[in-house]
């Protein structure tokens, strides 16, 4: 039997790499979005298949993680046998602007799906976003007993949504997981973080468009990955015989100063003559430096990273440098089929 699964926050980065998996899989796959005046489907166009086509197995619901009503509505309909929460306001620089948003969605969001689930009395099996910010200040290297000090609005919105998570299996018996993962990047990260950031502005200043990028904090230490691997590592937690909480990880630690060097020497550039500061790009409370240890995940899940940071830098600069080349961005891997945005909302949203 075709096996069902709904994600939230399925346009996102890992939306999109961990739709393309578990299509790959055979799964029925069912995403979550918000309503727009614009189509923001870019991450997944390349997957459509017009949903009265016979086989289609990728359908689109108009929903938001502040509706706990419409979730409980959409649980009823999909009744799915897999739920991954990635839906969240996912910027931490942001999060100091907008706390309540990034708590509204971020936090009460994920207590609003888990009533859903609870109340649907559904036996499916819960994946929750976690990530390496909640360990704020805690020196490195982090693993699932580190103890946990968010620095940041979005860090304690996360550190609320892990709770939840974790207390919905010890009080009510649910197969809910938390994804602890650490800095995951790809080609299809979002233009305003620092990774594609940097690799995007490598493009263009090596095409001649901008003679710099500005940037805060290039001394901060991260522990940066490959997404598409990362996606599979939440496959894997809900895969388990029991339910449990991982870090996901390399285990290796660079500066936004290294990955700087590496991005700009990809394209035989020389960073310090194009990088400027800009004190806008600071955060309030700083997170200095995150490495995880992902050992735990190794051992029971069977999972290991294979990227590190100097492929995972080519990787996109590469991307950025393809894309500006064919005047577009790369918000996917491979070009992307027409469909969506030519076709009206009715015709693949429910």
């Amino acid at each position: 039997m075709t096996r069902r699964a709904l994600i939230t926050g399925i346009t996102g980065q890992d939306g999109s790499y961990l739709a393309e998996f578990l299509l790959d899989k055979g799964y029925e796959v069912h995403g979550i979005i918000r309503r727009a005046s614009t189509f923001n489907t870019g991450r997944i166009d390349h997957l459509y298949v017009d949903p009265h086509t016979p086989g289609a197995r990728l359908f689109l619901h108009y929903g938001d993680l502040v509706d706990g009503s419409r979730l409980v509505a959409l649980l009823a309909e999909i009744a799915p046998d897999e739920v991954y929460n990635l839906g969240a306001q996912s910027h931490v620089r942001v999060s100091f602007d907008e706390p309540e948003l990034t708590s509204e969605s971020t936090a009460l969001g994920t207590v609003r799906l888990l009533e859903a689930i609870r109340h649907s009395g559904l036996n499916c099996r819960f994946y929750q976003a976690s990530s390496s910010e909640m360990f704020g200040s805690s020196p490195p290297p982090q693993n699932e007993n580190t103890a946990l000090h968010p620095r940041s609005p979005y860090g304690t919105a996360k550190l609320f949504a892990y709770w939840s998570t974790r207390n919905y299996r010890e009080a009510y018996g649910l197969f809910t997981v938390n994804g602890i993962l650490f800095n995951h990047e790809s080609p299809r990260r979002g233009e305003t973080f620092v990774s594609r950031k940097i690799t995007r502005a490598v493009a263009r200043i090596r095409a001649g468009l901008d003679a710099h990028v500005y940037l805060g904090n290039i001394n901060a230490v991260r522990d940066w990955g490959y997404a598409p691997e990362y996606v599979d590592g939440m496959w894997r937690m809900l895969q388990a015989d029991t339910p449990d909480d991982y870090v996901l990880a390399t285990g290796t630690g660079h500066s936004v100063r290294d990955f700087l060097a590496l991005a700009f020497d990809a394209a035989g550039l020389d960073w310090e003559r194009h990088v400027r500061f800009d004190d806008r790009y600071l955060r309030p409370a700083e997170v200095d430096t995150v490495i995880g240890d992902a050992t735990k995940a190794h051992a029971t899940l069977g999972w290991k990273p294979q990227v590190l940071l100097p492929e995972l830098v080519r990787i996109m600069v590469e991307a950025d440098i393809r894309a500006l080349e064919h005047g577009g961005t790369p918000t996917v891997d491979c070009p992307a089929l027409p469909g969506w945005p030519t076709r009206t909302e009715a015709r693949h949203l429910r």
